[in-house]
């Protein structure tokens, strides 16, 4: 079997920045093994797969898989696997965009000639038990003065979201990650008025022991957590990526329907894959 591949990098518009993702487009007669086994192969943090829409008011349906197994929703997948569906099936001027995966079905579309997703509802919410605080705090090198908030932000992958008081915090931040296992962790913090950015994420996959470049879906956590506040404005730009020589930018908008999280997309590698 021979399938189209596309491997594109996202929130970023230079081709070796951003989050790269694997694109295999009419994906439908593999397996859930093949599947699994072929982004265990990638090795990227995700890899997805186009399939045709079970739900009658989608255009597409992915999978979405990391090399630990399947996601029911993430950012950067969502963001690179629409710009592909786009370019394959010709669809480029198409406006609004709907999207079915495991998590239901994720609105998308242009704002500003990138593509954006409608950050779906967060699935738990809540403070941590102290005791878990403690040893979560331990393994990342802080303390209770370096952080202004945290708290569970689960919208499909299980983040646990810390805002940090300052930005060089954030930066310097090396965790423990043996001590961490089970655990996705989000930091954030906020930057002072006049810069060109106004929040930096970091995203610690800590069963994998690895740092994500840059996370849509965490993005999308933090900006339902903190424009409702009044700490970030309605229209804003994050950056992630520093601590790993990667400079995704994230643009976060916010309207009466919903937080929209839209990014870059480029393509980087076309070919095809076959299964044997």
């Amino acid at each position: 079997m021979k399938f189209l591949f596309e491997q594109v990098t996202v929130f970023s518009d230079k081709k070796l920045d951003g989050n790269p993702l694997a694109v295999i487009v009419g994906a439908d007669s593999l397996t859930h093994h093949q599947m699994e086994q072929f982004a265990k192969w990638t090795n990227l943090s995700e890899t997805v797969f186009l399939l045709q829409p079970k739900h009658p008011d989608a255009d597409y349906f992915v999978k979405i898989f990391t090399a630990e197994g399947e996601l029911p929703f993430a950012g950067h997948p969502t963001l690179g696997s629409c710009f592909v569906w786009q370019q394959i099936y010709g669809q480029q001027n198409k406006s609004t965009i709907t999207q079915q995966c495991e998590a239901g079905l994720i609105n998308i579309k242009q704002i500003n000639g990138r593509l954006a997703f409608m950050a779906p509802p967060m699935i738990r919410t809540g403070e941590l038990e102290e005791n878990e605080r403690i040893k979560i705090f331990n393994a990342l090198g802080l303390t209770d003065n370096d952080v202004e908030a945290c708290q569970w932000l689960d919208n499909g992958p299980g983040w646990l979201g810390i805002q940090l008081k300052s930005v060089a915090t954030l930066l310097s931040v090396k965790p423990d990650y043996a001590q961490l296992k089970g655990y996705d962790i989000g930091l954030c913090a906020i930057y002072p008025e006049g810069d060109d950015k106004q929040l930096e994420v970091r995203a610690f996959c800590c069963s994998i022991a690895e740092e994500d470049p840059v996370t849509g879906s965490l993005n999308a956590v933090f900006a339902q957590w903190l424009i409702p506040q009044g700490k970030l404005p309605k229209h804003y730009v994050a950056g992630q990526g520093q601590c790993v020589s990667r400079n995704g930018l994230v643009y976060v908008s916010s309207d009466e329907h919903g937080i929209w999280v839209g990014g870059d997309v480029v393509n980087c590698i076309s070919g095809t894959v076959e299964f044997d």
